[in-house]
């Protein structure tokens, strides 16, 4: 699911500006290329969009990018401007400027504060703002929800990534995305060529030298190599705990359950309510992508046909829930509890009051030779596991783009599955577990994938666990493994899923090692792993997976 995640950001921002403009210019008021003071000198650019019949002072709403695709761009504030409200569109420190002032993620806590102070001052606002946006637009309303200004009413994160906690890695387990992302979309150079990761791949040099395969060394990239911890650099970019504290302002976020961004969308929802017990925060989740997830969802997700219900547009729910809070109108109707989420198979949405209420049962599987055992094993065994990291011709842990496939490419991992169920329940919410294992090396990067067996022999692809071993225990601090000592792998940092299991339907585990172009590979020698070479590979991995590792699984019995 990172590759996807990989492709989509790619290829997102380069038609995200096609979609369908409004039809007549001539009824806006287009002020381009304005610049905004801050308190550091730096002076923000920004577009700003009123209707022209739009004469009293209103609501503005702010989309802050770190984009720049041209003149398209303006379509952001016109959407604003069309719900009679003035739309800015505000780009991040350095964009459309001058370049060498920008630093990913590192300054929108204070210019986003000074935007939204010379917004609520100019004659054309009413001196309330909201904000709307996903991805990099999601994350930065949190950065802005650090010092809260008091003319912000409202944020509508969507599918907002978490810097160092979902992206640029994932549990630790970095993917090139990093290099692609900002060579790309932020300094606009010639695409890096397609062929790239499997070029790193097959040459086996280290992950930090990836940049030189395009000729030169990508600040960006090796600045975020040199935090693989999720530390006190990635930390300070979002709310801390007294922050969060004193988060009152209403607030929705919306999500999906393929959104490559998920589980940094939904920790801020936990993180929110952990700190504050009166948080005023709704959670919207459904079988949605990265897209679907802050625009409109596609009917065909990725060879899944999403339940009629679920085709909702989360950018006109985002508009919604701004006109319920910036102009007294009604709540919007899916927000009938704190947590909404749609079961996939069952054409309904579901409502609770918390994410500890989706749940009323969990199930608990070892992995058991090749079966998920309900019962914990009697005999102490193990299943044997060797990954050869010097051997290029074949690859471990490689998805392809499909929800529902025919046939599960083991892709050299192994299988374990449940008995068929007898009784039809939910899956509701994010698995978790314990692995067992003795492995030769001090690290490994370990990859679990859940699919349903449906009765039909489909398998229906769920979710994904994607995290470094050494980090199992704590983000922040890399505790390697004793070579030949069992050690234990906890894990929980895993993305909501909501789906109907039928009656005769299995679950199915996949337990895999990363070798594959897409990301990082850990060698396992202990060094940084951004900086081990196939040099480092030495002998091959190989892994006893002891039969007292074990997955939960949260449920919904009607």
């Amino acid at each position: 699911m990172r590759f996807l995640l990989t492709v989509f950001i790619l290829t997102f921002y380069s038609t995200i500006f096609a979609q369908q403009q409004p039809q007549n210019d001539s009824i806006y008021t287009i002020k381009d290329s304005v610049l905004i003071p801050t308190k550091n000198g730096i002076d923000i650019s920004a577009i700003i969009v009123r209707k022209k019949t739009n004469t009293s002072p209103l609501p503005a709403i702010l989309f802050y990018t770190t984009y720049h695709q041209g003149s398209g761009d303006a379509i952001f504030g016109k959407r604003s401007a069309d719900r009679d409200y003035v739309g800015i569109v505000a780009y991040a420190r350095g964009i459309r400027t001058d370049i060498n002032n920008y630093k990913p993620y590192e300054n929108e806590a204070t210019d986003i504060y000074d935007i939204i102070d010379w917004i609520s001052k100019q004659p054309w606002c009413n001196g309330s703002v909201g904000m709307f946006g996903g991805s990099y637009t999601g994350f930065s309303q949190w950065a802005t929800a650090k010092n809260v200004h008091p003319a912000l009413k409202t944020i509508v994160p969507q599918v907002a990534v978490m810097p160092g906690y979902d992206t640029p890695m994932e549990n630790n387990v970095q993917m090139n995305l990093g290099l692609y992302w900002s060579h790309d979309n932020v300094y606009k150079k010639e695409p890096l060529r397609r062929s790239l990761p499997f070029e790193w791949f097959e040459d086996g040099i280290a992950f930090k030298e990836m940049d030189s395969l395009a000729g030169y060394k990508n600040s960006v990239f090796q600045k975020w190599l040199q935090h693989p911890n999720y530390d006190n650099y990635w930390q300070s970019l979002v709310p801390s705990p007294e922050e969060y504290a004193k988060l009152n302002i209403p607030i929705l976020t919306t999500t999906g359950y393929y959104d490559g961004s998920q589980i940094g969308a939904i920790q801020y929802f936990k993180l929110h309510n952990k700190y504050n017990k009166n948080a005023n925060h709704y959670f919207v989740i459904g079988p949605y992508d990265h897209w679907g997830g802050q625009r409109r969802p596609a009917k065909n997700l990725m060879g899944y046909e999403i339940d009629s219900v679920a085709n909702v547009s989360m950018m006109e729910l985002a508009y919604d829930w701004l006109d319920f809070i910036l102009k007294g109108k009604s709540k919007p109707e899916l927000l009938k509890g704190k947590v909404n989420y749609q079961v996939m198979g069952t054409n309904e949405w579901r409502h609770s009051s918390s994410l500890q209420g989706i749940n009323s049962d969990t199930l608990t599987f070892y992995l058991d030779k090749t079966t998920l055992s309900a019962q914990k094993p009697n005999v102490s065994t193990f299943e044997k596991q060797i990954v050869d990291f010097k051997d290029r011709e074949t690859e471990n842990n490689y998805y392809t783009p499909e929800i529902i496939f025919d046939t599960l490419d083991a892709s050299n991992g192994l299988v374990f599955s449940t008995e068929p169920f007898q009784n039809e329940f939910n899956i509701n919410g994010s698995f978790t577990g314990n692995l067992w294992a003795t492995i030769n090396k001090k690290d490994m990067d370990v990859s679990l994938a859940l699919y349903e067996l449906m009765p039909d022999g489909r398998y229906f692809f769920l979710t994904r666990y994607i995290g470094r071993a050494s980090f199992a225990k704590d983000n922040s601090k890399r505790q390697l493994l004793q070579p030949n000592k069992k050690e234990n792998i906890p894990f929980d940092n895993t993305r909501f899923v909501s789906k109907k299991i039928n009656k005769g339907s299995r679950l199915v585990i996949l337990l895999n090692i990363n070798k594959h172009p897409f990301e990082i590979i850990n060698y396992g020698s202990g060094k940084p792993v951004s900086e081990e070479t196939m040099q480092d590979a030495g002998e091959p991995l190989q892994i006893k997976w002891h039969n007292d590792s074990f997955i939960k699984i949260p449920i919904w019995k009607d």
